[in-house]
Order: structure tokens, then C-alpha cells, then sequence
């Protein structure tokens, strides 16, 4: 548990190597990642084994912390798998281990004694007892389940002020209790408790009567409901975001604060993590939130920001997603320095040079870059006027913040 003169860790996600390198530029003290099939996000957010090491080497140069997710709910055919995991780490070694089932727990404390134990939300703690379970398993950390207020936090944390305690406070909501939702499995064949999970809750559905069609699936009954003729998403939880109660989460005593998102872009990633970093040292030095946190998170929101279940008065709508024409999106990151001047980019959007854009900069800082002010090359050198998402192209700028990882979006 931290103390309230204490900073709080910022624990972000990591997709790939490339949120990762993201993550760590914007400002986070410790990153979770996974490797295999048993790290809940199997299905395209993870890293191959033989990639750890190296990103484990750029979390050690920036200070930080690097966190293994194996918190999936294994089955009977699935252990050997587990152990074979285990195996692998023990010769590259993550910071701590992040788990939910108290098997693997088991098998964790067994092979590697040395690396810490972290509780994943995935497990549901809610209440003191179920943390000194934990405790006395050999855990160092209880991440809370998502459905506590700050009430219940409040007193878990008097109760346990002998644990480190870790809560999420930006990202995706699932409808269930801490993501234990068999919608996917019943309806794809795959379980969100494997890292397998279709976001079903996310589908657009339809109500005939009683019944509900998937917007994917014409003819096929999927649930029974009562619903106007529109389709909906009935099912898709609002974003959580607390930026506005870090203040109170410190003084909690909260260790460490998390954001959601391994299968977000690293666009949105940059985003998130410099607004929570910036929000962060400005309540631990005991100044104001900037007045731009809200708009700058609700940028890269595609569902409605919420403070879900914190509040004793219940969940309220911190902030809606912007429209199509009001969102400013990510146009590039800059990969590396080219020559005097010139910069080679990873184009996230159609970029024309005619518009107005800024850099995205640590601190909330968005010094823009004037139409004008820069210029594009093909990687060939041809000199063009727009470069395009999801091509590499060279950018002719002389502006002194620019820097390997940062992001550009439109102005």
C-alpha cells in the first residue's frame, strides 16, 4: 500500500513492441504484457517469446517496471501449457506475474518463488478477506475488482494496510462481473476467460418482438428482449474514466493505477497515458487538473467516459466521444531521425500537407505544426503533397520538438 505523500505507480498497457516503446515515452512507471495463449488478450495483443527479452531490456533503460499477464482461467488440458509458460520466464524474468486463477497462482509460487505475485481483477476481489487470502498465498498486490466504489476501497485499503492494492481507472468496462462473461464462448465458440473473448457486447443487435438478431447473423436468434427496431448496443458498457478522483485515489492509498487497453491503438495509447501521467504529477505536487484532460481523453473515446460503479450516487457521464467531423485524429509517429531535418514516419492517417497539425508531447503539450512548416518525400524521394494509413513516408520538418516516438494529430 502506498502512503498518501506517495506517488501512485501508472501501470500501462502493452500490445506489442510498438505500445510498448509508446507507453514508456509518454510517461508510465510499469507496463503488462503477455506472451502465448493464457494472457487474456491471445488474439493479436501479445508478444512472442522470443521478443521479451529485448522488451524487457527497454523497460529496464527507462526506469520502469515490466508485468507478465497469466491470468486467464485455464482448464484441465490447458496446464501443461501454464507450466511450459512458467518455464520460459524462469530464464526471463518479468518484474511480477499477473494471475487470477488460484491454480496457476499454485503452479507460479512453485516454479518461480523469486518473481512477485500480482492479483489480477479477473480474480474479483472485493472485500479485506478475500485480499489477506492472497496475502497469505504469497501475493504482493491485489488489483480490486471494477464494480467497488471508492467507499469499499476505502475500507479494504484500512484493512490491508499491509497490501499493495492496484485499480483501473481508464478504459473498457465489461459487462460482467471483472470480465467473467461467458457471452463470447456461448455465442462464438470462444472464451473471454481463455483471452479469447469476440466482444459481443459490443455487436449491433436488432429486437423483432421479443427476440434480438445480430446485425452480422440475418435469420439467426440470438437473445430474446424487448427493443424498438433500430439496432443497438445494448450490451457495451461506457468507458471507465477517474482521471477527475486521482486526487482521492492517492489518498486512498492506491499502489498502483492502471489503464485498460493491450488491444487499443498506439495512438490512443498515447493520448491516455500523457493525459494520466501529466494529471498524476500535478495532483502529487498539489496543483489543479489541467482543464484540457477531459476534452483530450474524450478524443480518442468511441464510447461514452463514465465513472461506473465510484461513486456512492451511483455512475456518471464524465464526457461523450466526439463526432466523425469533431475528432482529431492521429496522422503519424515519428520512427526515427533521417538526416538534418528530416524524419521517417509511420502514417496512422490520410495526412495532406495543407492541414494544420500538433505534436503530441509529454506534459499535454501540443505545439502545433503550421501547413507550411513541413513537407513529405516518399520513401523513394519523390516529393508528394498527401501520404496515407498504413505506409511509411519521409517528413521534412525543422520543428525542435519533434522526437523519435512522438505522435502528430490534426490541430
Amino acid at each position: 500500500m502506498t502512503t498518501q505523500e506517495s506517488k501512485p505507480e501508472l501501470l500501462c498497457p502493452a500490445g506489442n513492441m510498438e505500445k510498448l516503446e509508446t507507453a514508456l515515452a509518454y510517461g508510465a512507471d510499469a507496463v503488462y504484457l503477455g506472451a502465448g495463449g493464457l494472457n487474456l488478450r491471445s488474439q493479436g495483443a501479445g508478444f512472442g517469446w522470443e521478443k521479451l527479452p529485448e522488451a524487457f531490456a527497454k523497460v529496464a533503460d527507462a526506469g520502469a517496471q515490466a508485468y507478465f499477464c497469466l491470468n486467464a482461467y485455464p482448464r484441465e488440458k490447458d496446464l501443461d501449457s501454464v507450466r511450459s509458460d512458467l518455464e520460459k520466464l524462469a530464464s526471463c524474468p518479468p518484474g511480477a506475474l499477473i494471475v487470477a486463477d488460484p491454480g496457476v497462482a499454485l503452479l507460479a509460487r512453485r516454479e518461480l518463488p523469486d518473481i512477485p505475485l500480482h492479483i489480477s481483477t479477473q480474480a474479483n476481489t472485493g472485500n479485506s478477506e478475500s485480499v489477506r487470502f492472497w496475502k497469505e498465498f504469497g501475493a504482493s498486490r491485489v488489483n480490486l475488482a471494477r464494480e467497488l466504489s471508492a467507499a469499499d476501497m476505502r475500507d479494504i485499503a484500512q484493512k490491508c494496510s499491509d497490501m499493495e492494492l492496484e485499480v483501473f481507472v481508464h478504459g473498457a468496462m465489461c459487462m460482467a462481473l471483472s470480465g467473467r462473461c461467458f457471452m463470447s464462448a456461448w455465442m462464438n465458440g470462444r472464451s473471454a476467460n481463455m483471452g479469447r473473448c469476440t466482444h459481443p457486447c459490443r455487436f449491433e443487435y436488432k429486437a423483432t418482438g421479443v427476440r434480438v438478431e445480430e446485425k452480422t447473423r440475418p435469420g439467426e436468434i440470438v437473445w430474446e428482449s424487448v427493443e424498438d427496431d433500430d439496432f443497438t448496443t445494448i450490451y457495451a458498457a461506457e468507458d471507465l474514466c477517474l482521471v477527475r478522483y486521482l486526487r482521492l485515489l492517492r489518498e486512498l492509498g492506491m499502489a498502483s493505477l492502471k489503464i485498460e487497453g493491450r488491444t487499443k491503438s498506439s495512438s490512443y495509447l498515447a493520448q491516455a497515458v500523457d493525459v494520466y501521467r501529466t494529471c498524476l504529477d500535478a495532483v502529487s505536487a498539489g496543483e489543479s487538473l489541467p482543464e484540457e484532460a477531459i476534452q483530450e481523453l474524450a478524443n480518442v473515446a468511441t464510447r461514452p467516459l463514465s465513472t461506473a460503479f465510484f461513486r456512492k450516487d451511483g455512475p456518471s457521464t464524465v464526457a461523450l466521444p466526439p463526432s466523425a467531423d469533431d475528432r482529431r485524429p492521429v496522422l503519424a509517429r515519428l520512427l526515427e531521425r533521417r538526416g538534418e531535418d528530416s524524419w521517417l514516419l509511420s502514417v496512422k492517417s490520410r495526412w495532406e500537407d495543407s492541414q494544420q497539425a500538433c505534436i503530441i508531447m509529454p506534459g499535454m503539450k501540443r505545439p502545433s505544426l503550421d501547413s507550411g512548416a513541413y513537407s513529405f518525400e516518399k520513401i523513394s524521394g519523390e516529393k508528394t503533397d498527401t501520404v496515407h494509413s498504413g505506409t511509411q513516408a519521409l517528413l521534412r520538418c525543422a520543428d525542435e520538438n519533434l522526437q523519435e516516438g512522438l505522435f502528430i494529430r490534426l490541430a
